[in-house]
């Protein structure tokens, strides 16, 4: 696709995502469900992180589905899945969700989200498209028939207690850090906490428009990980700027990754019977320790290309209960349709005061391959991708680890990145083959 990536319509702001772009986004979805619903009013609710350039993309979508008739709610700064969440239990046609996740303040996104909380379909996606490139025309509502906005920050409390609502145990006398990475779960993670009785500390609730992600948040664990040692913690969880990943640290201050989380909740479904076809999801970039520990405990690991969609579609194809990705995108089926970051949390601690024990004991038994990921900035990626000498380098390589590690290869979905993974049996064999693997890359780039 041109514009949209795995994540939705993401680039810089007002270079490759401009106002113009929300504009006609928010017409063509007007269009577009005006004729699916052939003449009922069309809602959507709209919801943004807090990057400054937010308000700009808001009220450009506000423009184009308003001159498409669409009633449309505000939401303003609210998290991904609460947007996800408010359109399916409340009758929205649509949902959109303006943000870049974890990249810095300088880019933003649109996710559009259908009725049912999922991504949009790449086939209305591709229409889109087509009316951003003048390829297609609309006609645009007159009269009264031109639609609304209004203010709605009523949606965000209704998923602030529905999150309290999925839990069957409180928190009190447990403290608890958050990292909130000056993104769009500052208005909320810590209310829930509070709401479900734990002592919480939060670090990175300051959003300005232009600190998002800035050395915090599920990127940048550091910080986080010092409080826990400082303050004597019993566990904490960092999200990123729309909250939709989580991350753990335990008492001791290490970190507990996306992978980690899904085989502690696997496992845990699993002992109580829940746990369908005794399966979860995760991608191509899980650990092989990951798998390991896991078929121990007699649990399959289906793998999906990595991006929480290509997961979602898996859970959804075959109704499974959990999966997710090691950068922290979650999963849990029964209660969300996308990863949702304090969800996730609220979900995991759960865990942990019904077992009566604490996070690190949970993951005692896995044993995690060294990995390291590196990221190559290259404009001609395919080309690089597809050389022969690449091939070469990397045949060679994977000759050399057998079966005591892997590499992998792929494209960002949002940048003009390569991104190098390799696992092996120590630090220092992971560094040097992927550095093997970076030099030839940035050679075959240069060329």
């Amino acid at each position: 696709m041109k514009y949209f990536g795995t994540d939705g319509f993401r680039g810089r702001v007002n270079e490759t995502l401009t106002v113009d772009h929300a504009i006609k986004i928010g017409k063509y979805l007007g269009y577009h469900y005006g004729k699916e619903k052939n003449g009922e009013k069309v809602r959507c609710v709209i919801g943004k992180d807090t990057r400054r350039s937010g308000y700009m993309y808001e009220y450009g979508l506000v423009a184009g589905l308003t001159a498409t008739g669409v009633e449309v709610s505000l939401l303003h700064v609210t998290t991904t899945p609460s947007v996800s969440y408010i359109t399916r239990s409340e009758g929205f046609d649509f949902g959109i969700m303006i943000t870049a996740s974890h990249n810095p303040y300088s880019d933003n996104g649109i996710k559009v989200i259908d009725k049912d909380g999922y991504k949009l379909s790449e086939e209305v996606l591709l229409k889109i498209e087509d009316y951003i490139d003048d390829k297609i025309s609309i006609d645009l509502s007159t009269g009264e028939n031109v639609g609304v906005a209004i203010k709605y920050p009523e949606g965000r409390e209704n998923y602030a207690k529905y999150l309290q609502n999925t839990m069957n145990v409180d928190f009190k006398g447990i403290r608890v850090g958050l990292d909130c990475a000056n993104g769009a779960s500052f208005m909320l993670a810590k209310k829930v906490f509070d709401a479900l009785g734990a002592e919480t500390i939060v670090i990175n609730n300051t959003p300005d428009g232009l600190n998002i992600n800035r050395d915090c948040g599920s990127t940048h664990m550091e910080s986080l990980q010092e409080l826990v040692k400082k303050e004597k913690l019993d566990i904490a969880f960092a999200f990123d700027g729309d909250a939709d990943r989580c991350l753990a640290v335990d008492e001791n201050g290490n970190i507990v990754d996306g992978d980690m989380i899904i085989y502690i909740y696997g496992c845990y479904l699993k002992e109580k019977n829940e746990l369908v076809d005794d399966t979860v999801v995760t991608t191509v970039m899980s650990n092989i320790g990951l798998t390991k520990a896991l078929t121990a405990k007699g649990i399959k690991n289906v793998q999906t290309s990595v991006g929480d969609k290509y997961v979602s579609a898996e859970i959804v194809a075959h109704k499974y209960s959990v999966g997710g990705e090691q950068s922290g995108h979650v999963i849990i089926d029964k209660y969300a349709t996308t990863g949702d970051g304090i969800l996730t949390a609220i979900k995991l601690l759960e865990v942990c005061v019904e077992k009566k024990c604490s996070l690190s004991s949970l993951i005692s038994d896995v044993t995690i391959f060294p990995q390291i990921l590196v990221n190559v900035r290259v404009e001609n990626m395919e080309a690089v991708l597809a050389s022969s000498e690449l091939k070469v380098v990397t045949d060679d390589i994977v000759n050399k680890l057998g079966d005591t590690g892997r590499i992998l290869l792929r494209k960002s979905g949002t940048e003009p990145l390569v991104r190098i993974m390799v696992e092996a049996q120590t630090d220092k064999e992971c560094a040097d083959y992927a550095e093997a693997i970076k030099a030839k890359i940035l050679e075959l780039a240069a060329k």
